[in-house]
């Protein structure tokens, strides 16, 4: 996790297309690049490795 409250909003408060893996803002519906519908919330954590 980043040390900065400001700095965690910047890089992980996302939704990423599960198409494409464009980074969208967390108010979009839509990807901005591929117009997917099927987004999920950037992962906040690691993955375990």
């Amino acid at each position: 996790m980043a040390r900065f409250p400001e700095a965690e909003m910047r890089l992980l408060h996302k939704k990423v297309c599960m198409k494409c893996g464009a980074l969208n803002a967390i108010r979009a519906t839509r990807c901005r690049r591929c117009r997917s519908r099927e987004l999920r919330m950037k992962a906040k954590e690691g993955r375990g490795v």
